[in-house]
């Protein structure tokens, strides 16, 4: 699964580690996130992230 980068402070979205700050599952993919869903660290939203390369 891709993983997707804050453009804003680095923070790596991993959809194998999910989002425990926001109850997001391990497992769950980039577009299946809520579109509200926002950065654990600086609060950037779905829009301030790229996919990260490699």
């Amino acid at each position: 699964m891709d993983k997707w980068e804050c453009v804003i402070c680095g923070y790596i979205y991993d959809p194998e580690q999910g989002d425990d700050t926001a109850d997001i599952p391990a497992g769950t993919k980039w577009e299946d996130l809520p579109d509200d869903w926002a950065c654990p660290i600086c609060g950037a939203g779905k829009e301030d992230f790229q996919k990260v390369e490699g």
